[in-house]
C-alpha cells in the first residue's frame, strides 16, 4: 500500500444510491462489502472518514410493497423511513465486522440554516472522528419538505467535507470521472484526470440526469465540486465499481477526475462557508453601484450611505442578500444592525449615516469572488 496513506487525513466520502443497491432497487450487500472493506483499509491507515451515503428510497420502497420507485412525497418518505434503518444496519454490521462502530447521522436544510445547529452538527461530527466513530450521514428523507432540502447527497457532502474541514471530498457513483463530452453519444470523448477551474464550458457541458435509482446527474456534482473547491477542498470523481478505487483515490492514482485546488483558488473560513452556503437570507439590501463595484475589488464595508433600499424584516446578526438597483445579486452578508434600524439611520444626514458599518467585509461573501450563486 502507498504509503501516502501513512499521513493522516480527514476525507468525506459520498456514494450514490446506483452504487449501494441491485438493479431491483434493493440493498445489494456485495456492493455495501467492498466500500466498507476499503473504508476499513482507511482506518487501518489512520484515516478519519465521514460517509455520505444515499440509498434510503432506493432500498426501502420494494418493502413498502411499490413495483417502481415512488414520485409522490409521502411515498418516498415512506421508503425512506424503511430504508435508513436497512442502511444503517447494514452499515453497522460490516463496519463492526472489521472493528469500527458506525453511527448515524440524519440532516435537513434547517439544520445547517441555523448557526447554532450548524455548529452543533460539527462538535458532534468532530466527537465521533476523533473517537474512531465512522459517521454515516444521510438527509432526512423521511421528515423532509422540498424546500428544507440539499436537493441531492452531491450538494449535501460537499456541504459536509466544508463543515468538519476535510482534507478530500471523494463522490463515487456509476460513473468513471469528467468527460469533455457526453461519453453517452462521442465515443471519441476524453475523460479529465486534473481539473483546476469549473469553466463556463464544463458547466454547459454537464448533463441533468442521473440514474433510475438517484436524484443527481453530472451537474449536481460540478455544483458540489464548486462547494468544496471554495471551502478549499480537493474533490475526486470516480466510479464507485472499480476494485480498490478509495484506496487509489487518496493516493491519487485512481481513474476518475481529480479537481485541485490551487493557489488562486478561493478558500473560505468557517463562518464564510456558513454565510454563502447554508444561512439562508432573511430579507434584502439594494445598494448603489459605486459600492457594488468596490464590493468586486474586495475588503469593502457596506456603509449606510451605499444603501439604497431595505426590503425584508430581519434583526441584527441576520443574513441577508445584498442586489443591486437592477435586482442582480452581489452576494450575501451578516448585518450589524436591524431592518427597522438601517432604515432609521439612512434617514440622517449623509455625514452622519456614513459613520454607520452596516456588514463587515469579514461577513460578506461576495458572488463573483466565488464564480457560483451563494445562498444554495
Amino acid at each position: 500500500m502507498s504509503t501516502q496513506l501513512n499521513n493522516k487525513k480527514r476525507v468525506v466520502i459520498k456514494v450514490g444510491s446506483s452504487s449501494l443497491t441491485s438493479r431491483h432497487g434493493e440493498i445489494s450487500r456485495r456492493k455495501l462489502e467492498k466500500l466498507a472493506d476499503e473504508v476499513a483499509k482507511l482506518k487501518d491507515e489512520g484515516y478519519e472518514i465521514v460517509f455520505v451515503s444515499s440509498g434510503a428510497v432506493a432500498a426501502g420502497y420494494r418493502k413498502l410493497g411499490l413495483i417502481d420507485r415512488p414520485t409522490s412525497l409521502p411515498e418516498k418518505q415512506a421508503a425512506a423511513s424503511i430504508g435508513q434503518g436497512l442502511l444503517i444496519e447494514a452499515y453497522s454490521e460490516i463496519f463492526l465486522s472489521h472493528g469500527y462502530i458506525a453511527s448515524q447521522i440524519l440532516i435537513t436544510r434547517s439544520d445547517f440554516s441555523d448557526e447554532n445547529r450548524y455548529n452543533n452538527v460539527r462538535n458532534t461530527l468532530n466527537v465521533l472522528l476523533e473517537r474512531g466513530i465512522i459517521p454515516i450521514v444521510n438527509e432526512n428523507d423521511t421528515v423532509t419538505v422540498d424546500r428544507l432540502k440539499f436537493g441531492d447527497n452531491d450538494n449535501l457532502s460537499a456541504k459536509v467535507a466544508g463543515l468538519v474541514g476535510a482534507e478530500q471530498l471523494i463522490i463515487l457513483s456509476d460513473i468513471d470521472g469528467l468527460y469533455d463530452s457526453d461519453p453517452r453519444k462521442n465515443e471519441a470523448a476524453k475523460l479529465l484526470e486534473k481539473v483546476y477551474e469549473i469553466t463556463p464550458e464544463i458547466e454547459a457541458g454537464a448533463g441533468e440526469t442521473g440514474s433510475h435509482v438517484g436524484t443527481g446527474g453530472m451537474k449536481s456534482k460540478i455544483d458540489a465540486v464548486k462547494i468544496a473547491m471554495a471551502s478549499g477542498i480537493s474533490t475526486f470523481l470516480g466510479k464507485a465499481s472499480i476494485p480498490n478505487i478509495l484506496i487509489d483515490a487518496v493516493s491519487g492514482k485512481a481513474k476518475g477526475t481529480y479537481f485541485e485546488v490551487t493557489d488562486e483558488t478561493v478558500n473560505l473560513n468557517q463562518k464564510r462557508q456558513w454565510i454563502a452556503f447554508h444561512s439562508g437570507p432573511k430579507g434584502e439590501l439594494v445598494i448603489y453601484q459605486p459600492a457594488k463595484l468596490s464590493i468586486a475589488d474586495h475588503n469593502h464595508s457596506i456603509y449606510s450611505s451605499d444603501i439604497m433600499k431595505v426590503k425584508g424584516q430581519f434583526n441584527k446578526g441576520a443574513v441577508i442578500r445584498i442586489i443591486d438597483e437592477n435586482g442582480e445579486r452581489i452576494g450575501l452578508g451578516v448585518v450589524n444592525y436591524s431592518s427597522d434600524e438601517i432604515i432609521k439611520i439612512s434617514k440622517q444626514t449623509e455625514k452622519e449615516h456614513e459613520k454607520y458599518e452596516i456588514v463587515h467585509f469579514d461577513d460578506l461573501v461576495c458572488e463573483l469572488e466565488l464564480s457560483l450563486p451563494v445562498g444554495l
